[in-house]
């Protein structure tokens, strides 16, 4: 089966201060269809590089990236038409209308029955009683959600989701945890989901990968990491490989 991530021998380097910096050192993994896959790692792992490289908002180095089964740099529009984007930390305009933002998006996005799509996805994530409301007026918790719906707009085959339930408060990030596995589960969605989280990954993830310094650590199911590495539970498993260096752990 054709994975819908292929990612091959990638490498990001940055010029910084005169020097080089490799972000993302010869990473390759590859994500099958109907799942949530962990991308985990501590901070300047190349997380979120690895996902700007997949989205085509920066080149790799080197490497190559086929999604869909397509290489990225020449199936772009056809690519990026299968996939969206969650992210707490980007903004949607807050001077517009929480219908307005979504409007707005689904144009971008092509979308033919606009309002039915939007009247679909707001009964899903129980926001229609803020569709009039100012984005600008919104709690964290239901931006999240607004950007959640805004990101299935366009019914896409790939959502990549970076860190989708930080400074929730733990209903909300209960409740958001289990949205996403009901859409994998009811639409065959594939996710690529990255969190500091290690009880939400074990949660809702098939399978995690772990990256750090640019570097693959390991990847698995949840569960059999934690018997390989003799540990409680993936948090132990995450300082384990956090802090051992460079090469990869075996136990």
């Amino acid at each position: 089966m054709t994975p819908i991530i292929s990612v091959k021998n990638l490498v990001k380097r940055f010029g910084r201060d005169g020097r080089e910096i490799t972000a993302v050192d010869n990473l390759s993994f590859d994500i099958q269809g109907g799942t949530i896959t962990g991308l985990l790692g501590p901070n300047g792992a190349g997380k979120t590089t690895t996902i700007q490289m997949i989205l085509d908002l920066i080149a790799p180095t080197s490497g190559s990236i086929h999604i869909f089964g397509l290489d990225m740099r020449h199936n772009r529009q056809e690519i990026l038409g299968k996939v969206n984007f969650s992210s707490p930390y980007v903004s949607l305009p807050s001077n517009l209308k929480v219908w307005e933002n979504l409007y707005t998006f689904a144009r971008l996005y092509g979308v033919r029955d606009i309002k039915g799509k939007i009247d679909e996805l707001a009964d899903f994530f129980a926001i229609r009683d803020l569709l009039p409301r100012m984005t600008s007026g919104l709690s964290t918790g239901q931006l999240t959600r607004l950007n959640l719906t805004k990101a299935l707009l366009n019914d896409p085959k790939l959502l990549l989701l970076d860190e989708p339930t930080a400074s929730l408060d733990p209903d909300i990030a209960d409740r958001t945890r289990k949205l996403l596995v009901r859409i994998k589960n009811e639409r065959g969605l594939t996710m690529l989901y990255t969190s500091h989280n290690m009880e939400e990954i074990e949660e809702i993830c098939d399978r995690v990968i772990f990256i750090s310094k640019g570097k693959l650590r390991d990847d698995g199911r949840p569960k059999e990491l934690v018997a390989k590495y003799g540990r409680k539970d993936l948090n132990e498993v995450f300082l384990t490989i956090a802090r051992e260096g460079t090469e990869t752990a075996h136990g």
